[in-house]
């Protein structure tokens, strides 16, 4: 009996989901329908995760630092940085990060915001004002501190929520993690002091309409290389992607860059649409609750038959192991399994950050 009430109204919200492909949403009503029925999807699919052993707190990212962003980077990642990216022009900017030999780069810490109770946003100034990343979409950069008290450098990856193009500065948006070495360095760090850089390390190399529909799904501080996509396909008038967002968290302070997607799907009615999942819902909540279920990816995101699409995932351990199964490695996707599997995606149609 309990299945069949939350299956009709999947149902009815995999109609709402498709038709933003080919038309604008309307206002007011509609959307509040289209969520209410999301979080009836998602918490009627509870069970899945309860019974496979991955909590909330592992999907959204409360007890580990997320995928790629926090995890000890792999001894392979610094070889995957490539030689040094085109020749500089006397019209093209200076580029930070060039690969190769060029090594760390020293960074000034310039500014700090505080974004929630855990996360903060960090801008560090290029060393010149006139240059911009030099990173390709999708890639990340290493940092490195190394204690007193510490025998190693402790490396991790991370990926800047700041535009490629932007000159003079990085920003990062950084949650901290109990027992995270970097994130709590990083959120130790005053203005004015300095932390090591390298890269760009490559990561799924985007190109302009390279797909159709791309889906992004996100669990906690997974989010930023998928706003980096993201900012990229929407920034670009040649680009006409489809992207579909569906973003994990505790709760809905730990939303992050909740203001730039909401700005994007006011921007882009037909072309982004974002669901949200919390594990602790504020009273009124009308999207998603609990975890990121099958029932809710088989409404809202592209088919595994809908043509030229692509699914990318990232955030902690519990939700790659649950949504597409863990990574082999830093630097190699491993075997396709979890939920994205059950519903008949292809391995070469998933990509792990």
């Amino acid at each position: 009996m309990f299945a069949s009430r939350v299956f009709r109204p999947a149902q009815q919200l995999s109609s709402h989901v498709r038709r933003y492909a080919t038309e604008s949403p309307k206002s007011g009503s509609n959307n509040t329908i289209l969520y209410g029925l999301l979080g009836v999807g998602a918490l009627g699919g509870g069970y899945y995760y309860l019974n496979s052993g991955n909590s909330t707190t592992a999907q959204h990212g409360v007890k580990n630092e997320s995928g790629a962003h926090g995890m000890p980077a792999s001894k392979n990642e610094e070889k995957n940085i490539p030689a040094k990216i085109g020749a500089v022009t006397g019209i093209a900017p200076v580029k930070a990060f060039t690969g190769g030999d060029q090594g760390f780069i020293s960074l000034l810490l310039e500014s700090v915001e505080n974004v929630s109770h855990n996360t903060k946003k960090f801008r560090f100034k290029l060393n010149d004002e006139d240059s911009t990343s030099g990173l390709p979409v999708a890639s990340a950069l290493l940092t490195k501190f190394k204690g007193p008290d510490m025998e190693k450098p402790v490396v991790r990856p991370y990926t800047p929520v700041s535009d490629e193009d932007e000159k003079g500065y990085l920003d990062f948006v950084v949650k901290v993690y109990p027992n995270g070495p970097m994130s709590e360095h990083l959120h130790a760090m005053k203005v004015g002091e300095r932390l090591d850089f390298k890269g760009p390390i490559p990561k799924y190399p985007w190109t302009a309409n390279k797909h159709d529909h791309i889906a992004l799904i996100a669990g906690g501080t997974g989010i930023t290389p998928m706003y980096q996509v993201a900012r990229a396909i929407f920034k670009n008038p040649e680009d006409k992607t489809k992207v579909t967002l569906v973003f994990g968290n505790v709760s809905e302070e730990d939303i992050l860059l909740k203001k730039e997607w909401e700005e994007l799907e006011r921007k882009f009615p037909q072309r982004f649409r974002a669901f949200y999942v919390l594990d602790n819902p504020p009273e009124g909540w009308t999207q998603g609750k609990g975890f990121i279920t099958k029932d809710l990816l088989k409404t809202t995101l592209p088919g595994p038959k809908d043509g030229n699409i692509k699914l990318f995932v990232c955030g902690p351990p519990g939700l790659y192991k649950a949504i597409a199964g863990p990574k082999k490695s830093p630097g190699e996707q491993g075997e396709l399994s979890g939920i994205l599997s059950e519903l008949g995606y292809t391995q070469e149609q998933v990509y792990k950050f």
